[in-house]
């Protein structure tokens, strides 16, 4: 059940030019007590979404770095992924809780993926509520259990919250993205905060002349030469896509050339993900100008690249957000972002100065007019907006982190080294 992920090889050299020496000493001298350290990562899917990004990139610096560094998926039935999907979306506060039914189903699969999990390792990283519950039948597999939170738990179903936090506790560390997040549960291990990165030098967010994507989303229908407005997510509620199609059609009214591309991928633990698919569609109700698209319609990385730099404004209008790793990818290629006032958007977006934060379909659609009616403004907003992705936001740093946080629970000297706790970030 446990499927490995092959995650090819990247050097944290090639980072060098981008994060500066300062970092890459730091890294360097992290990382030589940990030399030969074997790590695994769980989690649920091997692609869609931003866990799945975030390890075919993290995966293989900490292996450059010299860790013995794995990554499996769990396996289970439609039946599996449509509790942890509940499960998922009972956390991001949905008031449908869990029944009896579903909870055991929820231990069934956790516990036939416990018993496929063989070796043993220094450190296992357990990736979001899917498989929290492995920890139970196969604590002695790791010395050191980290529980990776990656989405808004900042108003919970309680119900989804007393199911997982037995598991939570036998934990050795817990990381949120935000100290909002953190649940009010007695128990927790030592809990920290920090934020996810994108991988600069990944087929997503590599250079790509304007010219080149102009040519790659022309194959798409689009329209190069009127503005057109993009969202990159998951199809699900939570993303907002119909709120995008509202604040698209106030745009229309003003710039009745704009387009609007809905751009997402299906993910095998998402099973919602066609329902949500199909409910966007019919919102679209045969618009155009609008074009939702999809993995399966061959859009890879190197596309939603193209689309994010062609567009006028990419927009993120999500209504719970665990972080967003679109706003950074969108702010890195320095494209005005319009971003729902929601969860890690907020760490990203400094209102007004790197991009707009909105509450509402209207908004977003003010938000969208300002840009194209001063795209000169909005340029400079996003070129401030690179630049603190370019200090917090990219994956060094988020390997930075790893490293200190291992070094830590094996007792090693930091030195200067920090990693915020959420007792301080309060």
């Amino acid at each position: 059940m446990l499927q490995p992920i092959n995650v090819g090889h990247k050097s944290l050299a090639d980072y060098a030019t981008l994060v500066g020496p300062t970092l890459m000493g730091e890294l360097g001298a992290l990382a030589e007590p940990l030399r030969g350290r074997r790590v695994l990562n769980l989690s649920a899917t091997a692609f869609g979404g931003g866990v799945a990004e975030i390890n075919y990139t993290l995966v293989p610096l900490m292996r450059d770095a010299g860790l013995d560094v794995e990554w499996r998926v769990i396996g289970g039935q439609d039946e599996f992924f449509e509790v942890t999907k509940a499960i998922h979306n009972a956390l991001q506060g949905s008031p449908e809780g869990l029944t009896d039914a579903q909870a055991e189903i929820y231990r069934l699969y956790n516990r036939r993926n416990a018993a496929e999990l063989e070796g043993e390792y220094d450190f296992v990283i357990v990736h979001d509520p899917q498989p929290a519950a492995v920890i139970e039948h196969a604590r002695a597999s790791g010395r050191h259990w980290i529980w990776r939170c990656h989405i808004d738990l900042s108003t919970p179903n309680p119900s989804a919250v007393d199911l997982l936090a037995p598991w939570w506790r036998a934990y050795d560390a817990a990381i949120f993205h935000r100290p909002e997040y953190v649940p009010a549960t007695e128990g927790l291990p030592t809990s920290y905060i920090w934020p996810p990165a994108i991988d600069p030098l990944a087929p997503k967010n590599m250079a790509l002349s304007p010219e080149d994507a102009r040519y790659i989303i022309d194959q798409f229908g689009i329209d190069v030469d009127r503005p057109l407005l993009t969202q990159v997510s998951r199809f699900d509620p939570w993303k907002d896509p119909l709120g995008v199609i509202d604040a698209y059609r106030l745009v229309r009214d003003v710039y009745p050339g704009t387009q609007l591309a809905l751009v997402g991928s299906m993910a095998h633990d998402d099973p919602e993900g066609w329902d949500f698919y199909n409910q966007t569609v019919a919102y679209a109700d045969e618009d155009p100008d609008v074009f939702i698209l999809s993995n399966l319609n061959n859009v890879g990385s190197v596309e939603v690249n193209a689309f994010q730099v062609v567009s006028a404004a990419v927009i993120q209008k999500s209504i719970r957000e665990g972080f967003g790793l679109t706003v950074s990818e969108a702010l890195w290629k320095a494209r005005p972002v319009v971003g729902g006032r929601a969860g890690g958007i907020l760490s990203q977006i400094r209102d007004g100065e790197t991009g707009y934060l909105v509450d509402s379909a209207r908004g977003c659609a003010e938000a969208c007019l300002a840009v194209l009616a001063d795209p000169d403004r909005a340029r400079a907003m996003a070129l401030a907006g690179k630049e603190d992705v370019r200090r917090r936001f990219l994956m060094p740093r988020l390997l930075r982190d790893w490293l200190v946080l291992f070094n830590r629970l094996d007792g090693n000297d930091v030195g200067a080294a920090e990693l915020t706790t959420v007792e301080e970030s309060r």
